[in-house]
């Protein structure tokens, strides 16, 4: 066995990796970048190596800083985890070359699965069911499948039909085309986004299974010729072709259905000559569930391995460890038994109610439940910087039920006990999707999301008694403190005509709020705007106010940590509670939603209603990619100003008002923040005013 083992990549999988190395007594090697260099990887490894700057390229994809970390560690062995390297055989070989251990599969079989079109031949020739379809040429394309002058149904399968790049991934370049008529540009289409993401613009063309359900069966191989299945995971609820909640068993599969894929998913294996675990990929018409075709080989660890771990009882890390080592599988396929059920929900640092935009900043907290029955994988703790330079997935919050009611029940309430203060992320809507009734009659297919996206995405408005929460916390942090307490200093608002109450001036969500308090915060009144004065009581509860890091509702008081009880209207809830300093911003947390409330001077005017000059911000993280306009030019609203990046997407931020760009904070090719102003609009009448000042 190994005594080191190298982890090849960051965040979340680098700490589930390490945790099952420091479970073996193997020691741990982290590796890490400039924007990683207080990374919660870097701290459980038990050694760690700077490996180059935040930029991927040339850190956690450059594999000589790589194998060079390894050589100054004395490992034996590098695990790559997902992504990055992990399906890359140029670095499965420089391992061997080397003289390391790569703990994946032979770089053979990377290559074989690596492209579509080799891989569907190769299975093919196994007797694994494929897509019909074929690849070619432009040209061949066309006249094969009847788009060339109206020509007919395609050869072998009909209409609609999938074209997708060969060596893509991610449903990037994926094109369905209904009628021959669309083939053409569909192909030219297709053709531009694979040269332009893969670099290389070879199609393949498939027939398109209508209610498509995407269920892949993990494998496990060694090297002596023995290899078995773990079941199936069931992972249609995907938004723009990225998993959101996964689940093992699959709630649509009998028993006779799941052998015989488990079987083909074996095949596959070896027929490629693999070893490790791998995940096989098929897929399913929900009007046919009997009928299932091979679509891709993951030659690696996948995101949704927790799912399976936790039905079958096997570390599947451990699994890769001991393969790579030499050692036989443990388990043969007769042992191999599913037993309950789970679902995983990916965390990601994103806004749906803002068209799911990348989000990002500095993690001031974490709320984690903490049942038996739950699992967190995370790479997130305080001081976190969440950025651009990195997938925005954070954490996977996994749940375990005797059945699948259960689980997704437990992974519902699991769900509400997860916040991340200072980053707003995607909780919300993962709650809104299992309480779908299709969802939870196990009803799915891959586009299901992303039909009911915005439906499901749409802001509540924050209720007043989060402002009342906000309001109440303010009014506990100016108490008085020590054993004599002068009446004068208690924040009561009393006048000699009376108690006027404290009012404090609010905003959150887009909604901007006057709050008026009277009384104490353990008997007081409040008032939001114009509505009904309301009876209130709220204390803290646990120790200092930013201690960052909160267990599940059940267990706040006992572990001592941040909270805020409230009493509102006769309704009592606890909220998990961090101030951010920096910005003046109270982060509140109940049910799996997140609030930032703001507070501001009662002196405070609208900037637009004034005519002031207002400020244009980043709605995410990301890189200015250009700077449309120049100093002092006048702009309309909805004109392009600048276009920023972020997750290889471009975003093209406007002028929210006619105006004059009186400033101008960014150039190209700068990282920007969330919420980073980029430049001003002034309205024009405060431009002039502005001008005749100067004169």
């Amino acid at each position: 066995m190994f005594e080191t083992v190298l982890v090849a990549n960051r965040g979340e999988i680098a700490v589930r990796v390490i945790g099952t190395l420091r479970r073996m007594g193997i020691t741990s090697v982290a590796v890490y970048s400039d924007a990683d260099v207080d990374a919660r990887h870097v701290r459980e490894a038990d050694v760690a190596v700077r490996i180059g700057p935040a930029a991927a390229a040339k850190s956690y994809l450059s594999i000589d800083a790589i194998l060079n970390a390894a050589k100054r560690t004395g490992a034996q062995a590098i695990h790559p985890g997902y992504g990055f390297l992990s399906e890359n055989a140029s670095f499965a070989r420089a391992c061997a070359d080397a003289g390391l251990v790569f703990i994946g599969p032979p770089a053979e079989a990377i290559d074989a699965m690596g492209d579509k079109i080799s891989a569907k031949r190769t299975v093919s020739a196994a007797g694994v069911p494929v897509v019909p379809g074929m690849s070619g040429s432009p040209d061949e394309l066309l006249r094969s499948l009847g788009g060339d002058a109206g020509g007919g149904a395609p050869r072998g399968f009909g209409y609609p039909i999938l074209l997708k790049p060969s060596a893509g991934g991610g449903g990037k370049g994926m094109v369905v085309v209904n009628e021959s008529g669309e083939l053409a540009d569909a192909i030219e289409s297709a053709q531009r986004v694979a040269r332009s993401a893969f670099g290389d613009d070879r199609l393949l063309a498939e027939r398109f299974v209508a209610s498509p359900r995407h269920i892949e069966i993990q494998v496990l191989a060694d090297t002596h010729g023995n290899a078995i299945h773990l079941g199936e995971r069931e992972c249609s609820l995907q938004r723009r072709h990225q998993k959101i909640i996964e689940e093992a068993p699959s709630p649509l599969l009998d028993a006779d259905t799941r052998a015989r894929m488990g079987a083909s998913a074996v095949d596959a294996a070896k027929a490629c000559g693999y070893a490790g675990a791998g995940t096989v990929e098929f897929i399913v018409s929900a009007d046919r569930p009997d009928e299932f075709f091979f679509m891709e080989m993951n030659t690696r660890l996948q995101v949704e391995h927790p799912v399976t771990e936790l039905v079958t009882g096997l570390d599947l890390v451990e699994q890769q460890v001991r393969v790579a080592a030499g050692e036989r599988l443990g388990t043969a396929q007769g042992d191999v038994r599913l037993e309950g059920h789970a679902m995983e929900a990916r965390v990601y640092a994103e806004d749906p109610t803002s068209g799911f935009l990348p989000t990002g900043g500095t993690v001031l907290g974490v709320a984690e439940p903490s049942d038996e029955w739950v699992r967190v994988d995370s790479g997130l703790q305080t001081g976190t910087v969440i950025g651009s330079d990195y997938d925005p997935m954070l954490a996977k919050v996994i749940a375990r039920g005797d059945d699948r009611d259960q689980a997704l029940a437990r992974l519902d309430e699991a769900l509400a006990d997860t916040a991340v203060f200072g980053v707003v992320t995607n909780v919300p809507f993962l709650r809104a999707l299992l309480a779908n009734d299709d969802v939870r009659a196990g009803r799915m297919d891959t586009q299901m999301v992303d039909r009911l996206a915005e439906r499901l995405a749409a802001a509540d408005p924050v209720p007043d008694e989060v402002f009342a929460a906000a309001a109440l916390d303010e009014l506990l942090g100016m108490q008085p403190a020590g054993a004599t307490v002068d009446p004068w200093d208690v924040p009561t608002g009393w006048r000699l005509g009376g108690a006027i109450g404290t009012a404090f001036r609010l905003s959150c969500g887009g909604r901007d709020v006057t709050v008026r308090v009277t009384g104490t915060p353990a008997n007081a009144t409040v008032t939001v705007d114009d509505g009904e004065p309301t009876p209130a009581r709220a204390l803290w509860r646990g120790g200092g106010r930013n201690e960052g890091i909160l267990t599940n509702a059940r267990r706040k008081e006992e572990a001592l940590h941040n909270t805020l009880e409230l009493t509102y209207g006769g309704r009592r809830r606890t909220y998990g509670r961090v101030q951010d300093t920096r910005t003046d911003t109270l982060w509140l947390a109940e049910g799996g939603r997140t609030w930032a409330v703001g507070e501001h001077s009662l002196l405070d005017v609208d900037a637009a209603a004034a005519g002031e000059a207002g400020p244009v911000t980043s709605p995410m993280p990301g890189t200015v990619l250009a700077v449309k306009v120049q100093l002092d030019a006048e702009v309309s609203a909805g004109q392009p100003l600048l276009v920023v990046e972020a997750m290889k997407m471009e975003h093209t931020i406007t002028a929210p008002i006619d105006g004059v760009v009186s400033e101008i904070s960014v150039k190209a090719g700068q990282k920007v923040a969330l919420e980073e102003t980029l430049a001003v609009v002034t309205p024009r009448e405060s431009s002039e005013t502005r001008d005749r000042h100067r004169e």
